[in-house]
């Protein structure tokens, strides 16, 4: 028999009535906006694939960071474009004292002193062979690779980082780098671990940005199945117990489901990535009048958050701090 006390539509009558019963809720402090840097001056380069976003060189990042502190939007994660010339087996000039990247980090934390920036800690910017581990007799060698990285991250906090990102998903490197940064007096610098990082079919354009996709092979040997849950558990588990800050789930939207079991069993904050293909997709789409830009990209984020994000990494951010303004 209908039961006519339960309208639950009464909770929606009204936009007020509406905001008062919101169970999810998302503002600009919850993202970090990527941003790509290369070498030079003036540079502003569209990538292809990402819309209205560019590769930049450090005096534009400088204006790209100041007009985004403006609008409320203060987290960033750093990615570098790398010349070839500087490219070796065992990415080098990643902790050079002369790679630009570093000294990036280093002028643009002396401007904006007040903002969050994350680094990228893998060796595919920097590496000939285009792989995230050290390559060697055609393998991935995961024990190699982790010395690399300690010296990547411990460069990085050096130049001021906030939050070390490594994401490259070799196995021990989380305690690795926590060890090496406590070592040498960096015992407040974060990481945030790509710990549930799957070989996706979403990353493309980000490899158009960066000109950073494998010489040869894939990355299926380090990176996750696509069809595995209970592996991200396992991930997560070390990752937290080797002294991760953070644990993120790479990409968002087809991983909702992983953010969510993530969150339900651990306490330190979530971190969701939406990624380059996520992002060009609703481009797509928008151009061709086919879904409206501004809607569908609050609900993509709020998708998002509502599974269990308490940060997003998304190229959506800045749009979203713009429309918020």
């Amino acid at each position: 028999m209908y039961n006519s006390y339960k309208r639950p539509r009464r909770n929606r009558k009204s936009e007020s009535i509406r905001n008062l019963t919101q169970e999810t809720t998302i503002s600009i402090t919850d993202f970090i906006f990527p941003l790509f840097i290369t070498e030079g001056n003036n540079i502003k380069d569209e990538i292809g694939s990402m819309p209205n976003i560019f590769r930049l060189s450090l005096d534009n990042i400088l204006r790209e960071i100041e007009h985004c502190v403006a609008l409320g939007l203060n987290n960033f994660v750093l990615f570098p474009v790398i010349n070839e010339i500087y490219k070796d087996t065992t990415a080098s000039y990643s902790y050079s004292e002369n790679c630009f990247y570093l000294n990036s980090i280093s002028e643009i934390k002396k401007r904006f002193p007040q903002i969050c920036l994350m680094s990228d800690v893998a060796m595919d910017p920097y590496s000939s062979d285009g792989h995230d581990g050290f390559l060697q007799n055609g393998q991935i060698d995961n024990d190699k690779t982790l010395p690399i990285l300690a010296k990547m991250s411990l460069a990085q906090a050096q130049a001021g980082i906030d939050i070390i990102g490594p994401s490259d998903m070799m196995d021990g490197r989380v305690g690795l780098i926590r060890q090496t940064l406590d070592k040498n007096g960096y015992q407040n610098t974060s990481i945030m671990s790509y710990t549930a990082k799957y070989a996706s079919a979403f990353y493309g354009p980000f490899r158009d940005a960066l000109d950073s996709a494998p010489k040869s092979g894939d990355k299926k040997t380090y990176q996750m199945n696509p069809a595995n849950k209970r592996e991200a558990i396992i991930e997560a588990e070390i990752d937290i117990a080797e002294g991760a800050d953070f644990i993120m789930v790479k990409p968002a939207l087809a991983y909702l489901d992983i953010i969510h079991i993530l969150n339900e069993r651990f306490d330190v904050p979530i971190a969701a990535y939406n990624v380059s293909g996520e992002y060009a997709m609703l481009h797509a789409a928008a151009k061709n009048g086919w879904l409206d830009y501004d809607r569908t990209m609050q609900e993509m984020l709020l998708s998002i958050k509502r599974a269990g994000a308490r940060i997003i990494i998304s190229y959506f951010a800045k749009d979203f701090a713009l429309l918020k303004k």
